[in-house]
């Protein structure tokens, strides 16, 4: 057995459970005879494909041997994907990828066009029904790239996985050297589709991980396990992680877990599961700035809503939605990006957000952490679109805008005495959460470091919410 023979099926072993894979589809080889394949040894058609356990959570799995005709997809190969697929439908199972692919298979031309088709349906047919992860370890180039994209959670190994449309050679006025369009780094600061990189070891670890706080399908009705931490832990400090809310959501869920999504692309806009009384909650916040190991800044941004954080928060929002898995969401925005490239893409973007936001039926809850100024305020998970709870710290401040800007807009002209009293009465009457609090946009004002009972408090009693008008069969009168 070749080395990528063993790679495909050593993937397997370190991803699931000591011996529990049982595999499908073993003795399946290519039917094509086309241009000499009869000729080819084509064991398992490339793809080892079965299923296992993680955590003792039932899986569904297929791994590409890439030394089996390059590991490129035919007929047979596509069959035994959606079969995969069918079988993970029926039990209500997360299906794992893990690519390692030269593309079609040239030999089956027609057939391996309608192979990859049959990939296609599958997932779009699994989409919002069982979790869909993939792991790309090798080439995933033309219209493999699809798979990843198509998947809910997607990772790509750091040394040899590569995730092209075009190579990057094909590109002009490009070349691999100027920029590596194909590699990990690229593709996870750039497509939107990439939740991690890093070392085989790695990513298998942080797909068991994602397994482990998923639900198995979306009759599930989210999940939950038993929550051995304290209910009424008090974060010490969290007003601290005002700016890097990674943080805070470490700090505020059981045991510290926050399982980040999507982590190097649009880093202002932060997407990811904690749990809460042993319940998981999708967490959408605003970040402005990120903080190294040794608590210094690493990155900074700025207080406004982009194109790709919008986007990003609206497709995870879309998957907690449709799996019964409650949002969260941290505010802390004063605005909008103001760039040509955001006036391009921005509008969009805000629409599928809002959209996301407050069609979502699932229990959900914001906090403002911060500042929350203007329209971009109201987008992220405001009452005024539908929030069951709206918290707000201590200190935070919500309103049309700064009331230093807001008194010179109103008298423009004015000597600057008059400036600052008005400016200070705008604040006190028209930007502070207090004043949002006494128009019922604000549920109630709580100190940081009370965060965690507040959240799990509100989510433990949305805990039955239902959707749309109850049923009834006359009103009582």
């Amino acid at each position: 057995m070749s080395n990528s023979t063993n790679s495909a099926r050593q993937r397997i072993s370190g991803l699931l459970d000591e011996q529990s894979f049982m595999e499908t589809g073993a003795l399946v080889t290519a039917r094509n005879t086309d241009f000499d394949l009869s000729q080819s040894e084509t064991p398992s058609d490339g793809v080892i494909t079965g299923y296992g356990l993680i955590d003792g959570n039932l899986v569904y799995v297929y791994s590409q041997d890439a030394s089996v005709l390059g590991g490129t997809i035919g007929e047979m190969h596509s069959k035994k994907i959606t079969a995969i697929y069918k079988m993970a439908m029926k039990m209500g199972a997360p299906v794992i990828g893990l690519i390692d692919c030269g593309g079609m298979r040239l030999q089956e031309s027609v057939d391996a066009l309608d192979a990859f088709g049959g990939i296609y349906a599958a997932q779009a047919a699994a989409s919002g029904v069982i979790p869909q992860i993939c792991a790309v370890f090798g080439n995933c180039g033309g219209g493999l790239s699809v798979v990843p994209a198509m998947s809910d959670f997607a990772f790509v190994e750091q040394g040899q996985g590569r995730v092209f449309v075009n190579s990057p050679n094909a590109i002009k006025g490009n070349h691999v050297s100027k920029c590596d369009t194909a590699s990990a780094e690229y593709q996870a600061g750039n497509n939107g589709c990439i939740d991690g990189i890093g070392t085989t070891e790695e990513i298998l670890s942080a797909i068991r991980e994602l397994v482990c706080i998923l639900p198995g399908n979306n009759a599930e009705g989210g999940r939950e396990e038993e929550c051995t931490d304290d209910l009424n832990r008090v974060c010490e400090n969290l007003s601290g992680c005002r700016e890097d809310t990674r943080l805070a959501l470490t700090h505020i869920s059981d045991n510290n877990l926050f399982v980040e999504t999507k982590k190097d692309f649009a880093r202002n806009m932060v997407t990811g599961f904690i749990q809460l009384n042993g319940r998981t909650i999708g967490a959408v916040a605003n970040a402005t700035a990120v903080y190294g190991e040794n608590g210094e800044k690493a990155e900074t941004f700025d207080h406004v809503l982009t194109a790709r954080g919008c986007n990003k928060a609206a497709e995870f929002i879309s998957f907690c939605d449709a799996f019964d898995i409650p949002v969260l969401s941290l505010t802390n925005v004063e605005g909008f990006a103001a760039t040509e490239c955001s006036e391009r893409n921005l509008a969009k973007a805000m629409a599928r957000m809002t959209a996301a936001f407050a069609g979502a039926t699932v229990p959900k809850v914001n906090i403002i952490v911060g500042t929350a100024y203007g329209s971009a305020y109201v987008m992220m998970n405001s009452k005024s679109i539908g929030a069951d709870f709206v918290y707000a710290w201590e200190g935070s401040k919500i309103g049309m805008m700064d009331a230093g800007l807001a008194a010179k807009i109103m008298y423009d002209g004015a000597p600057a005495d008059v400036i600052a009293e008005k400016k200070k009465a705008y604040g006190e009457l028209q930007s502070s959460a207090e004043a949002a609090a006494r128009r019922g946009q604000v549920d109630l004002m709580i100190a940081p470091d009370d965060t965690r009972k507040f959240a799990v408090a509100a989510f433990e009693m949305l805990y039955t919410k239902g959707t749309g008008e109850p049923a009834r069969k006359h009103v009582a009168k």
